[in-house]
């Protein structure tokens, strides 16, 4: 690796959370461009959670600790690209609200001010959690007012609408990106998410039971308008959120806020057969109580409305639930359990 602060290439993209689940995926698929290189800025933490397993096969320019990331802009900013910063803390359960902001918040403020200043692209991960229970719909809108009247579920999905607001309010006073895109991500499952633990993808926690022939649970309906199992989500296959991030780095466009789901909800019922067809085995479901610390807060239908992506000229279609699942099983799940990790 080259040290901190060697200049980038004039295609260099810098992807912050880039060992992490969506943030590895992306740098897997730029860092594979004969025309970029590819620079992550990430903690790798323990050994054990494998997050380091997410880059091992990636061909990387140069690796940052956060720590380094304001030296290295200053001192290599100048050949960088464009800026994917998907770094944050993701966990919907943190109860530490003060390291959800300085994460969230403060680190987003600081990159789009730096981005602003030197007039680079930047692309950041919001989240459907700015959506909370969804009685505001799931639309889009790149309107102040719409986007501050949100009601998020959890601090997570409060600190995304909070920069969200923030980068509509500062892009009103002309302190923006000249292009800048805050990508509002649904239900995401896919490889590389292993180190995620509790906050592993359904998928991920289901197959070790399906592997082992054994009922996967799901939580029972304490909504008389849903049937157990037939609560609803968007689930979106990690490559596609992929493509939308390799689109707009490619392109000259200007997103704004905007949804990557795939536009259709599927039922965790659906998820769960999806699976066992995957690894040829008949579904076994059992039904459990959701838990009382979740239940409060507990989403019972999520699905993107996909209009704004379209009409910027988005014509990649995503991928069937049935075929990205079994993708995932087929192609990452199995090959990891059959390598006892």
């Amino acid at each position: 690796m080259a040290k901190p602060g060697a200049l980038a290439t004039s295609r260099t993209v810098l992807v912050t959370g880039g060992a992490g689940f969506i943030g590895s995926n992306i740098a897997a698929r730029l860092a594979a461009r004969p025309d970029m290189d590819v620079v992550v800025c990430d903690r790798l933490r323990e050994a054990g959670l494998g997050k380091w397993r997410n880059i091992g096969d990636v061909a990387l320019s140069d690796l940052i600790h956060p720590d380094e990331l304001e030296f290295y802009l200053a001192r290599a900013g100048r050949g960088i690209a464009a800026v994917v910063h998907m770094g944050a803390v993701s966990a919907t359960t943190e109860a530490d609200v003060d390291k959800i902001v300085a994460a969230n918040i403060g680190l987003s403020k600081r990159i789009w001010a730096w981005c602003s200043e030197q007039q680079k692209p930047l692309i950041y991960a919001s989240s459907a959690a700015t959506y909370g229970d969804g009685a505001l719909g799931f639309k889009d809108a790149n309107d102040m007012e719409a986007v501050a009247a949100l009601a998020p579920l959890n601090a997570y999905g409060w600190s995304k609408k909070a920069f969200d607001v923030m980068a509509l309010k500062q892009a009103c006073r002309g302190r923006a990106p000249p292009r800048w895109a805050g990508l509002r991500f649904f239900n995401v499952y896919g490889p590389k998410e292993r180190h995620k633990g509790a906050q592993k993808s359904v998928v991920a926690h289901m197959y070790p039971k399906i592997r082992a022939g054994e009922p996967v649970r799901l939580f029972k309906s304490h909504n008389s308008a849903y049937e157990d199992g037939k609560q609803l989500r968007d689930f979106i296959f990690v490559q596609d959120c992929v493509d939308v991030v390799e689109w707009l780095v490619e392109g000259e466009r200007h997103a704004g806020i905007v949804n990557v789901g795939t536009g259709q909800a599927r039922s965790f019922i659906d998820l769960a057969h999806a699976a066992f067809a995957a690894e040829n085995k008949p579904p076994q479901i059992a039904f459990v109580e959701t838990p009382e610390a979740i239940r409060a807060n507990y989403q019972y239908f999520t699905q993107a409305d996909m209009t704004r992506l379209r009409d910027l000229g988005y014509e990649r279609q995503f991928t069937p639930l049935e075929s990205g699942v079994g993708a995932y099983v087929t192609e990452s799940l199995r090959r990891d359990a059959d390598q006892g990790l």
